[in-house]
């Protein structure tokens, strides 16, 4: 295993590598951010999976610890989860099972392994698969909000573990993170299920948790609608077609990062 500072950087690297990304921004960028700062935002809720980084990381996970070892490492046990899980993911890719029920399910299947083992296989999976993915003026934005006192909050439907991890990549700590959650018992995941946000279940968990009014919040799907609905400012961020033709209607920000807007 690679000792912890090979993991993650040190702090002033960090910082030194959010610096060189930052004067390498286009100037379309560096206003997106300063139109931001400017708001000067108390609190702000993110969306993770496609508005902080490109792709799925949930999704990603889910197929990549049922072809991998580490969270079930007997091959034999797991081609038959495997076959099982991926039933029911086609099902819900076929409208059949709900957003909400998938996702919740997601973390459930865990029940019964330790969470650090959790923990310890979604910090090599991100670490792997995801830190290229961060979209870099995304990482700088909650940076800067940070900087300037403001209450940044993850908001996100997929497992704890992973969102967690990511986490680690913007200085978000792990208490200001909602994600689909499940109660563990002396260290061990159970599948009592404590929330899954997503769609209402977003501006849900932040009305029961926050308890403040939401003053920026960013998304790029139909599932972080109703966030963006209920903050004073909405920002669509690498947004699906359904989402930027609802912001564009709302009259929200629209947002490409220039990742995205240099491979189209």
């Amino acid at each position: 295993m690679a000792a912890p500072f090979a993991r993650f950087p040190s702090t002033r690297y960090r910082r030194y590598m959010d610096a060189a990304e930052a004067e390498a921004f286009l100037p379309v960028t560096n206003e997106f951010l300063d139109s931001i700062l400017r708001l000067a935002p108390r609190i702000a809720a993110f969306d993770c999976d496609g508005t902080l980084w490109s792709g799925d990381a949930g999704e990603r996970f889910f197929d990549w610890e049922l072809r991998e070892g580490d969270v079930f490492p007997d091959s034999a046990s797991r081609g038959i989860l495997s076959r099982s899980w991926r039933d029911r993911y086609a099902a819900y890719k076929r409208g059949e099972v709900d957003e909400t029920t998938m996702c919740g399910e997601m973390v459930a299947m865990h029940r019964g392994i330790s969470e650090q083992k959790m923990m310890d296989a979604a910090v090599r999976f991100f670490n792997q698969f995801f830190v290229a993915q961060i979209f870099p003026e995304m990482r700088e934005l909650v940076r800067r909000l940070q900087e300037n006192g403001c209450e940044v909050w993850a908001v996100s439907s997929s497992n704890e573990w992973v969102i967690r991890a990511g986490m680690k990549h913007f200085g978000i700590p792990e208490s200001r993170i909602l994600a689909a959650t499940v109660e563990v018992e002396a260290g061990i995941v159970t599948d009592r299920l404590i929330r899954v946000p997503s769609g209402s279940g977003k501006p849900q968990a932040l009305r029961e948790v926050v308890k403040k009014e939401i003053e920026a919040a960013f998304g790029n799907s139909r599932w972080d609608a109703e966030m963006l609905a209920m903050a004073k400012h909405a920002f669509a961020v690498n947004p699906n077609p359904d989402l930027e033709s609802t912001a564009r209607e709302q009259g929200w920000r629209v947002y490409f990062p220039e990742s995205t807007r240099a491979s189209s």
